[in-house]
């Protein structure tokens, strides 16, 4: 007989224990110590579970942002601050003036420094103007191209909007800076002055390096022409040549960006006033409690109910499987 059929004949027979041993077995385990209770038990799981879903609802409750904003204060004609850094004559070479101007007369013309005479400067403001109707941003606009013109400017951009009762255009304008001021104060007068800003920066100083810088190039040219021309000299009057033609080239177009002043206009309808609040009566801090203590409720129960239910089908499979090992073992012959 080969070792498959004797395991075969074996599983076959089945031979059961005798009377004695079975009892002697049951006698046995009756006597023998119950098993150790499992400290994973579903009130535990909810003490855990309980805890750590409230403190998640409170964390996202407390960082969920804000929809409130700030305003920002104006600042006020007579807060208008001017960095800049003096020079031995008292000319401030880079200078910064801007703020919300009240609208009385000559109010622009006050915040606008004059620009200095015989010196190269960016001059550059903005100005902001509230208009009563869309019809007077319109006309607005139209006036506003008509001063530049009349100044000698133009405009380099034009955009205008509307929507139901609200308007606004922006326009940028060079306008010669010797009429800087006279620009702003005629544009000024197309509404009412709500901010300004005035930007000056003065590069006179980098045409002056720029001007000694030429001189000494000019004056090698001159040396290298004087000498007998040989193709040593002759590269190195091309080499100087083409640098002061760049550098004339640059201080053209510096030239010609400093002689128009920028200015950026801004025109805009009144905006609609924002609603008023009601006023909180005594119980309004009780219903805000309230409200939150609901809102963390349904956070509570949103996250931690899944965690529960995980936790009590895990708790019930554990005991499913544990009462059939048992049922197993005891109905065994």
């Amino acid at each position: 007989m080969s070792q498959r059929d004797l395991v075969a004949e074996l599983r076959g027979s089945r031979p059961a224990a005798p009377a004695e041993v079975r009892e002697r077995v049951r006698l046995i385990a009756a006597s023998a110590p119950a098993a150790p209770r499992s400290r994973f038990t579903l009130r535990r799981a909810l003490v855990v579970a309980l805890p750590v879903a409230a403190a998640l609802a409170a964390a996202i409750v407390v960082t969920r942002p804000s929809h409130h904003t700030t305003s920002a204060t104006a600042v006020t004609a007579d807060q208008a601050r001017v960095q800049s850094a003096p020079s031995a004559k008292g000319f401030a070479p880079s200078a910064t003036l801007h703020g919300s101007v009240a609208p009385e007369a000559g109010a622009a013309t006050r915040l606008a420094p004059q620009p200095a005479t015989g010196r190269a400067q960016r001059y550059g403001a903005w100005l902001a103007l509230r208009v009563r109707t869309p019809e007077g941003v319109s006309d607005g606009v139209k006036r506003a191209l008509r001063i530049a013109s009349s100044l000698g400017g133009y405009p380099t951009s034009v955009h205008a909007s509307s929507k139901s009762a609200a308007a606004s255009a922006d326009l940028s304008l060079k306008v010669p800076r010797a009429n800087v001021q006279i620009a702003i104060e005629r544009l000024s007068g197309l509404g009412t002055i709500t901010s300004e800003q005035v930007d000056v920066q003065d590069v006179q100083a980098g045409l002056n390096a720029t001007d000694r810088a030429l001189a000494r190039l000019q004056k090698r040219l001159a040396i290298l022409r004087a000498q007998k021309q040989t193709p040593l000299v002759a590269q190195q009057i091309a080499s100087i040549t083409t640098q002061v033609e760049r550098i004339q080239r640059a201080r053209a177009a510096t030239l010609r960006a400093v002689h128009y002043a920028t200015i950026n206009l801004h025109l805009q309808t009144k905006q609609a006033a924002a609603p008023a609040k009601h006023e909180n009566g005594p119980l309004h801090g009780l219903g805000v409690l309230f409200r939150w203590i609901g809102i963390g409720a349904v956070y509570a129960f949103a996250l931690g109910a899944p965690l529960v239910l995980l936790v009590v089908l895990g708790w019930l499979v554990v005991r499913t499987l544990r009462r059939r090992r048992e049922d197993a073992l005891l109905s065994s012959p």
